[in-house]
């Protein structure tokens, strides 16, 4: 078959699954929201476009959002005549349909396939929406403009042939019809790399060396957020750095925001939440205290493998990829009682399960893992063992998303 993948910034989550689709003989390629892009990647013949224009002023700002997909699905409308008019026409599209990209793909190709990459719709009420109250937006017209943003999925539904979602809590915020076309299927962790390994070190930023023989409490994000709970963690660690003197906190994130709105003012969440609770920290304590930014991904796997407790917090939204990871490196896990984090984690079973909010229960569980290295290496063989049987990349993921690339082709419109 001809197959493209429409995502911005591809590969995004087809990294494995456009270079598998090569192997299986296809002819694989990509459009990229990029000036400039090599010609190929991992065999995929790769195309770039860029928007014609940006947003105008004075839209109202609810129809914002709207205004931009809407302008770079023009974009990617005429690059798909471009290729069409060189004689490409695609059997499947795969697309991530987040930024609109692929709103009018079926206008230039109404006989192609299309499937989408389902990773939210979102929710006027519910879910992450007003769920910490202390961030929760006083303006009423939140929920309104909240279910404008929705219109792009909507009208995607509409051409759509075919969806998956990577989690059930993911493809369950997708109200029906559309949650009837959608098919839960994970993008895999090679859980033959992101394995255990007795032997890991890293380094700090200081120069000091941690191994499996150090006590080391990760917590890692794309960006320390409230989203992923960063306030939470931070006010937790002057109970926890008292309880545990020897204990070396690692702390992995960059200092943007991916989800919600930043803080106010000129500054960051990451300094916002150091600010208020280093006062109560005293030097040689803070000193235990690493942030490492964002890491390399084979750093990050050493980190996780040398980490003695793994927290993996976040309000009711998409789960990181960090937590299965974290689980195929076979780490103790304690996680926040939202259902994300629940869908892979079962009480005491692969890991433990403690109150979003509450800072002395996750102290708790994080010290009762640390005195327990039993209880740690149970949940740490458990929650390998769910990664190993549900979502490897190389036995289970890769080979359901083949076929569904293939069953796609034979949709019948």
């Amino acid at each position: 078959m001809k197959i493209l993948f429409v995502h911005q910034n591809f590969p995004g989550q087809f990294v494995h699954l456009a270079p598998a689709l090569v192997k299986e003989g296809h002819e694989v390629h990509a459009l990229v929201l990029k000036k400039e892009a090599p010609a190929a990647w991992a065999g995929v013949h790769v195309h770039t476009y860029q928007p014609a224009k940006g947003t105008a002023a004075g839209v109202h700002p609810w129809a914002l959002d709207l205004e931009t997909k809407i302008i770079r699905a023009e974009s990617v409308f005429r690059k798909c005549l471009e290729l069409k008019a060189e004689g490409f026409v695609p059997d499947v599209v795969v697309a991530h349909p987040g930024w609109g990209e692929s709103l009018f793909i079926k206008d230039v190709w109404p006989e192609t396939k299309l499937g989408l990459y389902c990773e939210l719709n979102y929710t006027e009420k519910g879910n992450d929406v007003g769920f910490d109250p202390e961030f929760t937006s006083m303006d009423p017209g939140d929920s309104c403009r909240l279910r404008l943003k929705n219109i792009n999925n909507v009208m995607h539904f509409d051409v759509a042939d075919g969806a998956i979602s990577p989690t059930n809590f993911q493809a369950d915020t997708y109200p029906w019809p559309f949650r009837g076309k959608i098919k839960v299927m994970h993008d895999g962790i090679d859980t033959k790399v992101i394995a255990p390994n007795e032997l890991a070190t890293f380094k700090l930023p200081s120069g000091q060396m941690l191994s499996r023989s150090s006590e080391v409490i990760t917590f890692a994000n794309r960006n320390l957020e409230p989203y992923r709970g960063y306030h939470v963690f931070m006010r937790m660690l002057p109970k926890l750095l008292q309880e545990r003197p020897n204990a070396q906190v690692v702390i992995i994130g960059g200092e943007g925001v991916s989800y919600g709105k930043p803080p106010p003012g000129k500054t960051t969440w990451k300094q916002v939440f150091i600010d208020e609770v280093k006062p109560l920290i005293d030097d040689q304590d803070w000193a235990r205290v690493h942030f490492v930014g964002n890491l390399p991904h084979n750093q990050f796997v050493s980190l996780l493998q040398v980490s003695t407790v793994h927290v993996y917090l976040t309000y009711p939204f998409v789960a990181s990829w960090s937590l299965l990871e974290a689980m195929s490196v076979g780490c103790a896990i304690v996680g926040s009682d939202t259902e994300p984090v629940k869908e892979f984690i079962d009480h005491d079973k692969h890991g433990l399960i403690t109150p979003f909010f509450d800072q002395d229960a996750l102290a708790h569980s994080i010290v009762q893992l640390l005195d327990d290295p039993a209880l740690r290496q149970r949940l740490g063989q458990e929650a390998r063992k769910k990664i190993q049987f549900y979502y490897d990349l190389h036995s289970i993921c890769l080979p359901k998303l083949i076929k569904w690339v293939d069953f796609l082709s034979h949709v019948r419109s």
